[in-house]
């Protein structure tokens, strides 16, 4: 099992214990990662679920003023309940997903709460340092991943992208990889960072982070996700 579909509570099968197995299989499979630190996109979805629920349990507790609606779902991208019209209130229906909900809910915040701990104690041995002299815009530029006990520097190209949804506006950071070099003496991040301006000409003036991680960290779920998330709080600040 990859991962939980967003609208898994009310698709499918309408039953408690065929909903418990399916939940309780995707946990076991999310602490699984992370025990092996691989947080993303595992802390994501379960915080989407945890909303998904939350928004869930208002729609089901405003159906006393509903009838003779149905709740047919939630829409995934902007968490609105939605209903459809019957002539026969759904009463067992509705328990049954009622019950589900509220033994899922509980469950998505404890594991959210294990990640997010697992998140705090990463980062502790994550840090982030400007390159050379940053300069007035900030929006674009190098990203640089180092992990010394593999002596390797990944590069990466950042772009800040800001997108609105029904709640907030938001932030986040866009990256393209370009290359791996290896750490030697000649190689500093000073000297890499000049390297780059000359050969990729679009960014003659480009902000350039280091993010170098104490212990090696599964790249895609933990580090990289991690690295773009201080990046943005470092340039938007």
């Amino acid at each position: 099992m990859k991962s939980l579909e967003k609208d898994w509570l009310t698709t499918g099968l309408i039953d408690f214990e065929y909903k418990k197995y399916v939940l309780l299989a995707y946990l076991q499979q999310v602490k699984s990662n992370f025990k092996s630190k691989k947080l993303y996109p595992d802390l994501r979805d379960l915080q989407y679920h945890y909303d998904y629920s939350m928004y869930f349990k208002d729609g089901i507790n405003q159906m006393s003023v509903q009838f003779p609606k149905r709740i047919r779902g939630v829409n995934p991208e902007s968490l609105d309940v939605e209903y459809e019209f019957s002539n026969q209130p759904q009463s067992e229906y509705l328990s049954e997903i009622e019950s589900i909900m509220e033994y899922a809910l509980p469950r998505f915040k404890n594991a959210l709460h294990e990640g997010e701990q697992i998140v705090a104690e990463v980062q502790k041995d994550i840090h982030i340092a400007p390159i050379g002299i940053l300069p007035l815009y900030k929006n674009d530029g190098y990203l640089l991943l180092h992990e010394p006990i593999i002596h390797e520097t990944r590069v990466y190209q950042y772009n800040l992208t800001i997108f609105e949804n029904k709640h907030e506006r938001l932030r986040g950071l866009k990256t393209f990889y370009v290359e791996t070099i290896k750490k030697s003496a000649l190689s500093t991040f000073e000297n890499i960072k000049i390297d780059l301006v000359k050969r990729y000409k679009h960014l003659p003036n480009p902000a350039t982070y280091l993010v170098e991680s104490k212990y090696v960290l599964p790249l895609e779920e933990t580090f990289l996700p991690i690295a773009k998330k201080k990046v943005v709080e470092v340039v938007t600040n």
